[in-house]
């Protein structure tokens, strides 16, 4: 195992991963711009190197600063949580020139999942459903018009880099195509440094569900079953659950052993997650791959009783996985809230000084975070503050454990997302299990998500 890793991350993220590092005796680097600090996660590591100033480019982005610090504090391996440089091949192949361990799989591996049309290929040819669409990037406009009437409208225009939604919109027809078609790609030039596109039959009314595996570098494969990801605004998750209300047993046996199937096809190695769309007849389409550990995993933490950063670590430091897949059980149901700093009226975030800042507590209740009363939330950065988590024997008490954490959530001096949070998990429909994609569009429109 490591004696020193360097965590090339920020927020809660930064504070998770300290956490099991301290479980297991291992010392810890942390990294910081200008504005973090006085940042929890700079006061809980060991050690901690400012590396710039506040915009992530000239900090938290800077990969030459970032392999600097680790090679002078001597930090035999980089995790990179999730976001910033988790999913930078450029990155972790800095990290392997320089023989430092990056806590993930290797470069080669996150290049061809980082390309949504070259993952979208690599799948087919695993054998693996996707998509009705196309594998290339479309030249021009022209192109696209074409195709899509080969596809057949609604179709969903795709930007084949980056994520989080951004150059993806779903098109009905030629009018909305030749408006979408320009835009979305310059967004993904300016967001990703890459402008391609590509586009895939939209499947309505579909649900989110994303298998996480574990694979080692002696082979070993296995999936930790789902998670329910289908609240979403503007593309983004919201709510996520484990397990999913919909699958039955079947479905969610042969999703696992898709993912895992996957996964071996591309050599994978340490935690990742299969995402699909799977319709209103359970069949499931590859959707992408996240090569890093998800903001979700604490849901799946808590119905299998594992830690996933220690088997990150694990698998990292060369060790093959201590369990079978018979050994993967299920205990109970989890619910995990993002709590963001954003007006829950609009959506657009909402920066400021942290006046009060209390989380509830109890034995069915879990807190991820790295702000406290007096913290500065800034424009910098993602306005994702905290992860609330619960876990009950069964979904609906799940639901009522989650409602009466909310309840006792208090923050003021920024707005959050609170109020609309509590209108999800209110609501009969998602008390029903009916949550698809279309959720907050379909019942929130008349009330949170258009005042």
């Amino acid at each position: 195992m490591f004696s020193k890793i360097l965590i090339a991350n920020r927020g809660e993220i930064a504070v998770r991963v300290i956490r099991t590092c301290k479980k297991l005796g291992i010392q810890t680097v942390a990294v910081y711009s200008e504005v973090d600090a006085d940042s929890l996660h700079v006061k809980l590591a060991d050690e901690a190197y400012l590396i710039g100033k506040p915009r992530v480019n000239e900090s938290y982005l800077n990969i030459e600063k970032i392999i600097e610090v680790a090679k002078e504090t001597k930090a035999e391996a980089i995790h990179p949580g999730y976001g910033l440089l988790s999913e930078n091949s450029a990155f972790t192949r800095r990290c392997e020139e320089e023989g430092i361990v990056f806590i993930g799989p290797k470069a080669d591996v996150i290049a061809r999942m980082g390309s949504k049309i070259e993952s979208r290929k690599t799948m087919a040819e695993a054998g693996v459903p996707v998509v009705p669409g196309i594998s290339f990037p479309l030249a021009d406009v022209e192109e696209a018009a074409k195709t899509a009437l080969e596809i057949g409208y609604p179709i969903m225009l795709k930007a084949s880099a980056g994520g989080g939604g951004i150059g993806m919109q779903v098109v009905h027809n030629e009018e909305e195509l030749r408006k979408a078609f320009e835009g979305n790609q310059k967004r993904a030039a300016s967001f990703f440094g890459d402008g391609a596109m590509y586009m895939e039959k939209y499947i309505e009314n579909p649900r989110h569900i994303e298998i996480q595996i574990l694979a080692d570098k002696h082979g070993n494969c296995l999936y930790l079953w789902e998670r329910e990801c289908s609240i979403q605004r503007r593309h983004q998750k919201v709510v996520e659950e484990a397990p999913s209300s919909f699958l039955d047993e079947e479905t969610r046996k042969k999703m696992g052993e898709t993912a895992v199937q996957a996964a071996k096809h591309i050599g994978y190695t340490n935690a990742g997650t299969i995402e699909f769309l799977v319709d209103e007849q359970k069949n499931f389409y590859f959707l992408e791959m996240n090569t890093r550990l998800q903001v979700e995993h604490p849901v799946t933490e808590e119905i299998t009783g594992l830690d996933l950063v220690e088997e990150q670590l694990r698998i990292a430091a060369g060790e093959a996985l201590r369990y079978s897949q018979d050994e993967i059980k299920r205990d109970g149901h989890a619910i995990e809230v993002r709590i963001y700093a954003e007006d829950p009226k609009t959506f657009f975030p909402s920066p400021g000084t942290i006046t009060v800042f209390e989380t509830p507590n109890g034995e069915h209740v879990r807190n991820e975070t790295a702000v406290t009363s007096g913290s500065a939330v800034t424009p910098f950065y993602d306005p994702m503050i905290a992860k609330l988590i619960v876990k009950g024997k069964n979904r609906q008490e799940a639901i009522q454990h989650m409602l009466h954490a909310l309840d006792h959530y208090q923050v003021e001096g920024i707005k959050t997302n609170i109020p609309m949070l509590k209108e999800v998990l209110s609501h009969p429909e998602f008390q029903a299990g009916n949550t698809t994609t279309n959720f907050v569009n379909q019942y929130l429109t008349k009330t949170t998500a258009k005042k």
